[in-house]
């Protein structure tokens, strides 16, 4: 077996447990935040996109109707399920323009629910920022840089969170 391919496998090895135990303990609040979705709003509760998996593979990703950070917790699924990875590349649709040419080299890892786009402290990316942090993820990543995502992945989003609500706030002022 290949340094390449005991990498994969123990890639996917914290993947199915990390995303098994994240899947268990956020049960309670996935099924609260369902029901509460199911009985103030009318449709659906999961939207659907299809988006390009490892090797372009197109799979069908669920997100709950709703915003913020809860709309991502079916995508524990998709985790478990070997579809998506805990950190990777931004899910982009098979028809991104970013998944042909040379680009194409991202469809060689699973797309992730955190990346290095998720934790840049720089707010409103542009796109050509993002694809290139994307890049560098796949061509460099590592359990240790994941570790490191996952780490900075919680903290990120409560800063933006604040920016957003300091942003609202000054607007009604």
């Amino acid at each position: 077996m290949t340094a390449d391919h005991r990498s994969v496998d123990l890639k996917r090895g914290f993947d199915l447990v990390g995303g098994t135990a994240l899947l268990l303990l956020l049960a309670p609040v996935l099924g609260a935040a369902a029901l509460s979705l199911a009985l103030t709003r009318e449709g659906p509760l999961l939207r659907r996109r299809t988006v390009a998996g490892r090797g372009g593979q197109p799979f069908t990703m669920l997100t709950l109707r709703t915003r913020g950070p809860l709309a991502a917790l079916p995508l524990l699924l998709h985790v478990v399920r070997g579809q998506m990875s805990l950190v990777g590349p931004c899910p982009l649709s098979p028809g991104h323009r970013e998944c042909t040419g040379e680009a194409r080299r991202r469809l060689s890892v699973r797309p992730g629910l955190t990346g290095p786009w998720q934790i840049s402290d720089r707010s409103d990316l542009p796109w050509e920022e993002r694809e290139l942090l994307d890049l560098h993820y796949v061509d460099h990543h590592w359990l240790g840089m994941d570790l490191a995502v996952l780490a900075r992945t919680l903290p990120a989003v409560r800063r933006r969170r604040l920016r957003r609500a300091s942003a609202r706030a000054a607007r009604l002022a």
